[in-house]
């Protein structure tokens, strides 16, 4: 057949396609039974129709079987459940990273969901003082909870951790050096840096010593009339090891008395309690960066603590008072609902017990690995004879981590089942399980799918099971 043939039959062909697919009325009545927003039905069957004209044009579609009503509809339908379906979703976090920040970070416990509830569907006295009938302050709702558990004179909750350095910032050296070591100037997530925060508030920053080492005569020498304040970061996201040093709070704190300059600590992720407990490495607590003598204190709500997300700012009334009066504080704020959640985590503090008992991300830091373990081995029960022959499954050995920038270095010991489909590969049993309608997160690692069990709750092992049966397409059994 000559090129010309060939081109007038293809273009005969995709003209005939091109008539074969249905206009919106006649694929509205195909979808007519379907009880859904009508915004949305149209909207999918556009798309749908849309789709194959192009696919037509592109030389994609060339069988007009594939333009049948069946299969049609079979598009719309998952376009449509995708469009019913909410964009921010709940998943299984089987990672074994406890604050995932890609995940939500700190999962919050039942009494705060519960507070959460009452505030949010109901009048509150957000700014209501009811011992007075006059309009009072949020942060009164949970300072005087702050001041009791860490020992803080004052406190003021802002909306993340970066916010209350640069609240902090702005209403004490704007215009001024701070003097900050050079080994301290961390990037944290979403390439947000001290030097840039520094920078939008207006402050100047004035670098001491050396990237790995940094003396109290490093920042004396900085000190000039122009000095602001003393800034001391905690590298709560990298380690410098080797030949290091650094100058401890209490020789800042003295440093800063002597010259009359306040001392301010960004303690980024923050705890209310030592973590060694846990077997971790041991970290200052907010309430010993408090004893120790510094002015002012921020850190993170929904990190170590366990909180929601907040920028915590703690230190001597005088400093604090000046700090609530910033009008940047008002576009910082926080929400009822993030203190709702905060006071019912604060209440637990007030009882560590209790709070390591229902505070999840404590409650996952304690947990062993005999108990990790027996998660683990309950899944592998419901799941191992259903999967069979197509998936090697077995309990593994592997680390946990803290995750949300916090001790980098230092890991949890914890038990994974192990996936090793024998019908598909790695990549993707872990896109089918993303995929799920539940979607489960888990890690590749020596050439297995590990689901970390330590992040994976205890009422969440069914629907992990169910997940996986899906995806190997078998039945419960």
């Amino acid at each position: 057949m000559a090129d010309s043939d060939k081109k007038k039959s293809h273009e005969s062909s995709m003209k005939e396609l091109l008539r074969a697919i249905p206009k919106v009325d006649e694929f509205l009545g195909w979808v007519d039974h379907i009880q859904a927003p009508v915004r949305f039905v149209k909207g999918c069957v556009r798309e749908v129709i849309n789709a194959e004209r192009e696919f037509i044009l592109g030389g994609k579609l060339k069988d007009l079987a594939d333009l049948g009503r069946e299969t049609l509809v079979a598009k719309f339908e998952k376009r449509l459940q995708a469009k019913l379906t909410p964009s921010f979703r709940t998943v299984i976090n089987a990672t074994g990273v406890i604050v995932h920040t890609n995940m939500g970070r700190s999962l919050l416990p039942v009494e705060a969901m519960d507070n959460l509830v009452k505030v949010g569907s109901h009048y509150s006295n957000l700014e209501f003082d009811l011992s007075t009938g006059k309009r009072g302050s949020r942060y009164s709702l949970v300072e005087e909870l702050l001041c009791e558990i860490t020992g803080a004179e004052a406190g003021l909750v802002v909306n993340n951790n970066a916010a209350a350095v640069l609240l902090v910032l702005d209403t004490l050296a704007k215009g001024r050096e701070v003097v900050v070591s050079r080994g301290q100037l961390v990037e944290i997530g979403g390439s947000f840096r001290i030097p840039a925060v520094m920078e939008k508030s207006g402050a100047f920053l004035r670098e001491v010593g050396a990237t790995n080492r940094t003396h109290v005569k490093d920042y004396e020498e900085a000190i000039n009339e122009q000095t602001a304040l003393l800034l001391k970061v905690h590298m709560s996201n990298y380690r410098i090891i080797g030949f290091t040093s650094e100058v401890s709070l209490p020789d800042l704190v003295a440093l800063g008395k002597k010259h009359a300059l306040p001392v301010v600590e960004d303690l980024g992720s923050g705890s209310f309690i030592d973590l060694s407990r846990f077997g971790l490495e041991k970290e200052p607590t907010v309430g010993e960066t408090i004893k120790a003598g510094v002015d002012v204190v921020t850190f993170s709500g929904d990190k170590l603590l366990g909180g929601p997300q907040a920028g915590l700012i703690l230190g001597k009334k005088e400093i604090i008072g000046r700090i609530k009066k910033n009008p940047l504080n008002r576009a910082l704020r926080i929400d009822k609902f993030t203190l709702a959640g905060l006071e019912s985590i604060l209440r637990l503090y007030v009882d560590e017990e209790l709070a390591e008992k229902h505070i999840p991300t404590l409650a996952m830091m304690a947990m062993s690995p005999e108990m990790v373990n027996k998660r683990a081995l309950k899944l592998v029960r419901r799941v191992k004879k259903a999967l069979g022959d197509k998936c090697d499954v077995a309990t593994v050995d592997t680390m946990s981590r803290v995750g949300g920038g916090a001790m980098p270095e230092q890991d949890l010991p914890s038990r994974a089942v192990a996936l090793r489909p024998r019908m598909m590969r790695l990549n993707e049993l872990e896109k089918r399980l993303r995929d799920n309608s539940l979607p489960v997160i888990g890690r590749i690692e020596d050439e297995a799918l590990l689901l970390d069990m330590r992040t994976v709750a205890e009422d969440e092992v069914v629907q992990l099971s169910q997940a996986l049966l899906t995806v190997f397409e078998v039945e419960d059994v």
